[in-house]
């Protein structure tokens, strides 16, 4: 038998516990009894502890039995009543702080990375992954049959070198021709000089005086302006003001709203004089603007002309008879006199043409003897300048509203 004395029952057991050559067998116990007593500064306790006898070996002969013992580990352990207690678990505080300095002292070694698995794989196991894993995002290879068709049916064919220049915003479609005369044009590295070259701007490399094309073109835009007085319509002339300075601010935002791509070149559909005011079309579509503005589209052009003067019915009817406008006959589709109001003493008159020659609903109101006072066009086909637009303002058209011009797409 023998006795020890420990000042604190967790300091015996964590100095017990450090001797690494301890396996918890009993072999290393030469003790059978073992007797704890706490200091003398508190009431005397003592433990009596046995420990269980050593285990046998087991028998080189599977017949025999041998006795199984279990072994218990005593563990004095003050709770948190403060009174001391017996167990056979060591306290999860003293495994904590065990562990804590074990990772410490012997950090584990970072796990190395995995080789990555070969490519080749066995059917199974390329057939078990497809199963576990998403569907692919990547955008499949298409045959070429399903190219051919696209490029047949939905990509855009090689235009003309004057027109890309045009849509690109360089100059207008007769300035480019210019340009590419003057051979300040050049495709692939060669000059060109002839306007009606295809080219594709996604393919080709097309430089204007040293200044490369970009592939991407700026969208189609298509807009409604009502018309102030004393602006022309064309942007060509500088010494008086054009329509297109009226859309300043859309230009100068385009970068913020539109990131890479390019400003779109503006330019009216048909023009209206100087003194003219009303809706006139602007966009950058060259073929838009041809199909507009052709006679073959016939589309009606409606006009309230304000005169000076009483009208009678002679004036209708030599207005309605039509006149020579540019060496052509030009008759109105309609003529209607508008009844009075009365912020508007002037008399005033509804006009409709189809072909919109220069200057053709002046002739046509000079030609009856009467004298122009103001002239507004308000409707081209079926799409009418909005009441609540004003001079100067203009407003973005949308699909059905390009429908109503006679435009199908």
């Amino acid at each position: 038998m023998a006795s020890v004395v420990a000042s604190s029952p967790i300091s015996f057991a964590a100095s017990f516990l450090k001797l690494k050559s301890f396996p918890f067998s009993p072999r290393f116990f030469p003790i059978r009894t073992l007797r704890c007593s706490l200091s003398s500064s508190e009431p005397s306790l003592e433990f009596d502890i046995s420990f269980a006898p050593p285990k046998p070996k087991p028998s080189s002969t599977h017949g025999g039995a041998a006795s199984q013992q279990q072994l218990y580990i005593p563990w004095i352990v003050r709770g948190d009543d403060g009174t001391l207690k017996l167990q056979s678990q060591p306290p999860a505080t003293l495994i904590h702080a065990l562990a804590v300095d074990a990772t410490t002292q012997n950090p584990k070694k970072k796990d190395k990375p995995k080789k990555k698995q070969p490519q080749a794989k066995s059917s199974t196991a390329t057939a078990s992954a497809s199963a576990s894993s998403p569907p692919s995002q990547s955008v499949p290879k298409l045959s070429k049959a399903a190219r051919r068709f696209y490029n047949e049916n939905f990509k855009e064919p090689p235009q003309r070198l004057s027109k890309v220049l045009a849509a690109a915003g360089v100059a207008s479609r007769r300035t480019s021709e210019e340009l590419i005369f003057d051979g300040k044009v050049t495709v692939n590295g060669t000059v060109c000089n002839i306007p009606q070259t295809r080219v594709d701007p996604t393919r080709d490399i097309i430089y204007v005086n040293g200044n490369r094309i970009p592939k991407k073109l700026p969208p189609k835009v298509y807009f409604a302006l009502n018309k102030p007085k004393g602006y022309i319509c064309s942007s060509g002339e500088k010494e008086t003001k054009s329509v297109i300075s009226l859309f300043d601010d859309f230009l100068s935002s385009w970068d913020k709203r539109n990131p890479g791509t390019p400003k779109p070149r503006l330019f009216t559909v048909g023009r209206l004089d100087v003194a003219t005011t009303g809706l006139i079309v602007v966009t950058n579509d060259g073929d838009f603007a041809q199909k507009l503005s052709h006679p073959s589209s016939s589309l009606p052009k409606e006009y309230i002309t304000t005169v000076v003067g009483d009208v009678h019915k002679r004036h209708l009817m030599a207005i309605s008879e039509g006149t020579m406008v540019e060496g052509v006959k030009c008759v109105p589709d309609s003529v209607e006199l508008m009844p009075k109001q009365h912020d508007i003493p002037r008399a005033r008159l509804r006009i409709v043409v189809h072909e919109g020659r220069n200057h053709e609903v002046r002739e046509l109101v000079k030609n009856a003897g009467l004298e122009v006072h103001s002239l507004k066009r308000v409707r081209i086909g079926g799409f009418r300048l909005p009441s609540d637009l004003g001079l100067g303002n203009h407003m973005e058209l949308k699909q059905s509203e390009l429908k109503a011009l006679g435009w199908k797409n």
